[in-house]
């Protein structure tokens, strides 16, 4: 997960400083260089990495003098992360590891991960398995704990359809706390972890329950088609896997090859008005109706449709396959990552009277 500072932060008495000499049982870094720690390869140095293995560390790092004097940041995978600048904070690189069937039951698998796995590999351990339920979050990157934070979310399904409950650590008191769905707080792209509890918590693991009888989630425009070139109209959930893989492999760029963040835009949603005014002037929009009667505008088409894909700004970029993705073509910094979104936000606005709303943190 990715979270802001917790506090303003004041001069650190430099006799309470954290440092690896301090803080003997847990691997702390001086003067962090974050370039391997954030997707899109952004340069930035934290003045105190520190790697949390188990919610034990966590405590141990709360409980040091220095805690709570300086600023901290919470990172994750670092897929939903821009720097734009360097960090004189303390960072907590959560590593929490492990993955486990917790239980099974006649209407669920209920499955419990570290917050520092890797999403997309948990996805795919449970399909092998034989446990499914996640095939439509295949590849979406960053880490298990990331996941509540921004309640992802990819081709019909959200990360709060199969969710069950959390351990998080909190900042102040050092107490582990279990939170179940409502107190989450889930929305689109959003959680209470990105409101008032921003920066105050460490999610430490991650449980989620599958549903038994299990049923695809199929009403999807491009598994729709895949059903349709294949002929395979009641695909099983490792066919569902394998599809929704190839179409993110086609689409987005690898962030070991081309530094991104994955999709830069949440996709806006609008009264059913807006959009039928939109629709007037622009009848290709893609728009998919919501549950609640809102209607969601696909981020990508409304940028392309300002001609933004393939164009730069610096050594930022719009990938040339999907205009949601940002990429860094080689050096780029965090401002002009920065400079190109806030370009591509006043072209949409001035052409569909819509903002636009980064995903990731820029710090």
């Amino acid at each position: 997960m990715e979270s802001g500072s917790g506090g303003q932060g004041k001069d650190i008495d430099e006799n309470c400083r954290m440092s690896p000499s301090s803080v003997p049982l847990l691997d702390v870094t001086e003067r962090a260089n974050l370039r391997l720690h954030n997707s899109f390869g952004l340069p930035a140095v934290a003045a105190i990495l520190v790697r949390v293995a188990s919610a034990a560390d966590v405590r141990r790092v709360v409980d040091h003098p220095a805690y709570g004097v300086a600023p901290q940041f919470i990172l994750g995978g670092g897929s939903n992360v821009v720097f734009t600048r360097d960090l004189d904070a303390v960072v907590l690189k959560v590593e929490i590891m492990g993955r486990r069937l917790l239980a099974e039951t006649a209407d669920a698998w209920i499955i419990e991960a570290g917050a520092g796995e890797s999403w997309a590999e948990l996805v795919a351990w449970t399909v092998a398995q034989g446990w499914p339920g996640l095939e439509n979050l295949a590849l979406i990157p960053g880490s298990v704990g990331a996941a509540p934070v921004q309640n992802i979310g990819a081709y019909g399904l959200e990360l709060k359809d199969r969710f069950e409950s959390l351990d998080a650590v909190d900042l102040v008191t050092g107490r582990s706390v279990t939170l179940g769905a409502a107190e989450c707080r889930f929305g689109y792209r959003d959680s209470v972890f990105k409101q008032h509890l921003a920066g105050k918590s460490v999610i430490t693991t991650v449980r989620l329950r599958l549903p038994r009888p299990w049923r695809p989630v199929l009403g999807y425009l491009d598994l729709e088609r895949r059903m349709l070139e294949t002929g395979n109209a009641r695909p099983d959930a490792a066919t569902i896997f394998d599809w929704v893989c190839a179409i993110r492999r086609a689409k987005l760029p690898d962030p070991a090859v081309i530094g991104n963040a994955g999709s830069f835009f949440k996709n806006p949603v609008v009264t059913p008005e807006q959009c039928r005014d939109i629709i007037g002037r622009d009848p290709e929009i893609v728009h998919y109706p919501m549950a609640d009667g809102s209607v969601k505008l696909a981020a990508g088409w409304l940028i392309d449709a300002c001609g933004w894909k393939g164009k730069s700004v610096g050594r930022a970029g719009v990938y040339d396959k999907q205009a949601l993705v940002l990429v860094n073509r080689g050096g780029a910094s965090g401002a002009e990552v920065v400079t190109l979104a806030r370009a591509i936000q006043e072209s949409v606005y001035g052409r569909f009277g819509i903002r636009l709303e980064p995903e990731p943190i820029i710090v």
